[in-house]
């Protein structure tokens, strides 16, 4: 039955039933979509066509029994964002996902796995105790203190799988994926868009909303930020690099240590503030200067940003150019998972081969 698959493809699509009736011709009614959707009812192959290209996607999509199921979904989202929005976000995301597994499984390759750090889950009672799991998950992982080059690769080395979607007031999404007959595994979806800084600050977040335990009394949203400036800037390395005590930190040294450790100017001086290293007072000055240079507000662009492409997981795009030079898809199919027409691949083409 085609039901599930047809409803995430529209509500992807961000298409109401009247707008799909519309998009195939009215070939058949709103109503009759509504029955496909809820499995009381079969279209045609015609109309299963049909509907097909009106959503730009195979019929084989639609037909295949594969099932991704979003868990825990958490939003990271404006407080204007929409609750359709979400539901286009979330239908995306799992159309993505199957997308990505049925690939791994055409390359007949082992979808990589959620792999937890051995010491998590990690209570937390305090704030600090987010700072000793950030800790753990660079020991369990083996990072050491360096900086984290390229962290959406290293999470899906690690078994999270990380989408990138052209958004709006939503910042990304953090989910539990339940796949049939598998272990639940991990998604993070970020916005294309985002400044790569931000986006490493976001990713980390999320990773500690997987790893952290907080306890009743603990906001879970602030040991997931301590958990995330403590992942990217461990305290080791930052008071090598600045001191344990200052009385004031210039902008530009703030840029050079945006530039080592791939993080906002912000998130820098939050850290050196949580860690001690400098006064309440002068993390208040810094965020005053921040805001009054507009570093603040939308679209967030402090000196030495981080072009968004910086920071774009690519295995899902690695994954389909080995499969198309395998001749185990098509140019057409090769195109179709990765959304973009076939005049629009054979330029990637060409440029890679250049």
């Amino acid at each position: 039955m085609i039901g599930r698959k047809l409803k995430i493809a529209r509500a992807a699509a961000g298409l109401s039933l009247r707008d799909l009736a519309a998009r195939i011709d009215n070939r058949v009614t709103a109503q009759a979509i509504g029955k496909y959707e809820r499995d009381e009812d079969m279209p045609s192959s015609g109309v299963l066509m049909a509907l097909a290209r009106a959503l730009a996607v195979r019929e084989e999509y639609l037909l295949s029994d594969d099932e991704v199921i979003l868990e825990s979904v958490d939003f990271r989202k404006a407080p204007k964002a929409s609750s359709k929005e979400e539901a286009i976000i979330q239908a995306k995301t799992m159309d993505l996902l199957e997308r990505y597994i049925a690939l791994e499984e055409m390359l007949n390759m082992r979808s990589v796995d959620w792999e937890r750090p051995r010491s998590a889950p990690h209570p937390v009672a305090d704030l600090r105790d987010a700072e000793d799991a950030a800790r753990s998950v660079r020991e369990d992982w083996g990072l050491g203190n360096d900086p984290i080059p390229q962290l959406a690769e290293l999470l899906e080395e690690r078994g999270i799988k990380i989408l990138s979607l052209d958004l709006d007031d939503i910042d990304g999404l953090a989910a539990k994926v339940r796949r049939k007959d598998r272990p639940d595994a991990r998604v993070i979806v970020v916005k294309k868009s985002t400044w790569s800084e931000r986006k490493r600050f976001n990713l980390a977040h999320e990773l500690g909303h997987m790893v952290i335990a907080p306890e009743k009394n603990v906001d879970e949203e602030k040991a997931a930020h301590r958990f995330a400036g403590a992942f990217l800037i461990p305290a080791d390395s930052l008071r090598t690099e600045v001191g344990a005590n200052r009385s004031s930190i210039s902008i530009a040294e703030l840029g050079a240590l945006k530039e080592r450790f791939g993080v906002s100017m912000q998130a820098i001086v939050y850290r050196c503030k949580d860690l001690g290293i400098i006064s309440q007072k002068e993390f208040a000055r810094q965020f005053q200067v921040f805001t009054e240079r507009g570093w603040r507000a939308a679209p967030f662009e402090e000196p030495g940003r981080m072009e968004p492409e910086l920071e774009e997981p690519r295995r899902f795009e690695r994954l389909c150019y080995r499969a198309l030079t395998e001749n185990v898809i098509g140019d057409a199919r090769a195109a179709e998972l990765l959304g973009i027409s076939i005049r629009e691949l054979d330029k990637r083409l060409d440029i890679l081969a250049a």
